[in-house]
């Protein structure tokens, strides 16, 4: 079972950002690097050259690099963006809307399909398949059932030696987006003139109920849970399911001992623990069938604070 870190999801400086691959670079224990800005297209502190030229140093290091594509394109400007990414000649890119799709489909290119597209049954990812992905992430809130079900369906059709399934293991789960930015409106800005305030938040912006319960996180234009998934438990669970990958969604700190966590349970060690993120803020529910907050047994409690 292979590793994989998945793009960052909030705004990060360069230097932030070529810092945090950079101390990862060589890193045994991840497989594949995920890079590119998914959330806004206002994030320019790398461009999609840029991008390019850090995947070809972890690359270079020992890595599979993939780049990741926006979730919501809404502009010809963002497409372009998506086609020279699509065409750079040298890694796979990762579709996270159909507009990436159609230019991979177009171009006769290999893609990942990432888990914003949404893939619920057998039949829509063999459509994904044929369209030129090999490897695809299930969409976040899946339970344990619902995908083993799913992925039944994708042997009857014959595709599980041709598709790999990644699923996001860790991490804040990507839950909705939106053409409105939330930070942006937060500070009583429009999102043209939002002054990159998701600067000030390099993992997102608490959002709290009115008894001060933290209950979700805003990201720019995406909104996130505000616990962290952890699958660490269920690791031997999905590697039996077939699932070849698990993808770790970064964080500003503590992501080489999350790594470190996956990589051994990965590798058969069922002891291994996770305790940052502290427990409380860790969750499985959406994996039991439950709400996604919900922290289970497995991880120490019957459900998140």
């Amino acid at each position: 079972m292979r590793i994989s870190l998945g793009p960052v999801l909030y705004y990060w400086d360069a230097d932030r950002l070529r810092a945090f691959y950079r101390g990862l670079a060589g890193d045994s224990a991840v497989d594949t690097f995920y890079l590119g800005e998914t959330v806004c297209s206002r994030r320019r502190g790398i461009s999609p050259e840029e991008w390019v030229d850090l995947g070809r140093e972890l690359a270079a290091a020992g890595h599979e690099v993939v780049l990741s594509t926006l979730t919501l394109v809404e502009a010809r400007s963002e497409a372009g963006v998506i086609r020279r990414l699509c065409d750079n000649g040298e890694f796979l890119v990762e579709a996270n809307d159909f507009t990436a799709v159609e230019v991979a489909r177009e171009h006769g290119i290999p893609f990942v399909a990432g888990p914003a597209l949404n893939l619920y049954h057998g039949r829509s990812v063999r459509i994904i398949k044929n369209a030129g992905a090999v490897r695809w992430v299930p969409p976040v809130e899946l339970s344990r059932e619902a995908l083993e079900r799913l992925l039944d369906e994708l042997h009857e059709l014959g595709l599980m030696d041709e598709l790999e399934t990644e699923v996001f293991a860790f991490g804040r789960m990507p839950l909705a987006y939106s053409a409105r930015c939330f930070t942006a409106r937060h500070y009583d800005r429009p999102k043209d003139q939002c002054g990159f305030v998701c600067l000030d938040h390099p993992e997102g912006l608490t959002v709290r109920t009115r008894n001060g319960e933290p209950f979700l996180v805003i990201n720019g234009i995406q909104s996130q849970s505000y616990e962290y998934m952890n699958l660490l438990p269920a690791v031997a669970e999905l590697q039996e399911m077939g699932v070849s990958r698990l993808r770790l969604s970064p964080r500003p700190a503590g992501m080489k001992t999350v790594i470190d966590a996956f990589r051994a349970a990965a590798d058969g060690d069922t002891s291994v623990e996770l305790t940052e993120p502290a427990l409380e803020m860790q969750c499985d529910g959406y994996w039991h069938g439950e709400a996604g907050r919900v922290r289970s047994a497995a991880l120490g409690g019957m459900e998140a604070e």
